[in-house]
């Protein structure tokens, strides 16, 4: 009962810092993806940018290695109970959604729980999810300067007997190669919802 109390207050809390970030964003006319957005962050030229992490191949990777084309970035950890696999799964199927309509997306996985996330780890649970998704985790200071870089939150419980919960935030970002971020889903969207989001930017890049 302390655990469920624990989650669901965790999701409240993320729940209202998704409200404190919904204002304008990137309305102006000369935005060729102002139609194509559903969402607006609070800074968002400012949200997301450069990082530096570790991918499955036990390789040191940035941004630019990565984000090859339209990809949508997700910051979670392998051993979540619950939510993660379900955004996780989201996400996969709003890429089969897309690449039905002849586009291509690639699913990220961003752990952030690099003690038990290793390389070998987060690439398991990534092509477990879909076979394009890249599953990426670092050191404690890579992982946390990519947070800080999308403005993320994270917070791991106290162990016991090894096992523990993170708390987390649970958006998607959308990020264009050579433009960086262009929006984020919450976690109530559809598959089909965000494909649709994510159609419309692709058709305009």
């Amino acid at each position: 009962m302390t655990r469920i109390i624990a989650i669901c207050a965790a999701i409240a809390a993320l729940g209202f810092m998704a409200i404190t970030y919904v204002v304008g964003f990137g309305s102006g006319d000369d935005d060729k993806y102002a139609q194509c957005k559903n969402s607006a962050v609070a800074g968002g030229a400012d949200l997301g940018g450069p990082f530096e992490l570790v991918n499955a191949a036990g390789q040191t990777v940035t941004d630019v290695d990565v984000i090859t084309e339209p990809s949508l970035l997700y910051f979670g950890y392998t051993f979540c109970p619950d939510v993660c696999p379900l955004d996780v799964s989201r996400n996969a199927a709003a890429t089969d959604v897309l690449e039905e309509r002849g586009m291509s997306l690639t699913p990220i996985f961003i752990s952030v729980d690099p003690a038990r996330d290793t390389p070998q780890v987060v690439g398991e649970f990534a092509d477990n999810m879909h076979p394009k998704m890249i599953g990426l985790t670092g050191s404690p200071e890579q992982v946390k300067a990519a947070s800080e870089t999308y403005r993320t939150y994270y917070k791991a419980h106290e162990a016991v007997d090894d096992y523990y919960l993170v708390d987390h935030s649970t958006f998607s970002y959308l990020v264009m190669p050579g433009e960086g971020f262009v929006d984020f889903f919450r976690r109530e969207i559809t598959p089909d919802q965000m494909a649709d989001t994510i159609g419309c930017f692709i058709e305009n890049q």
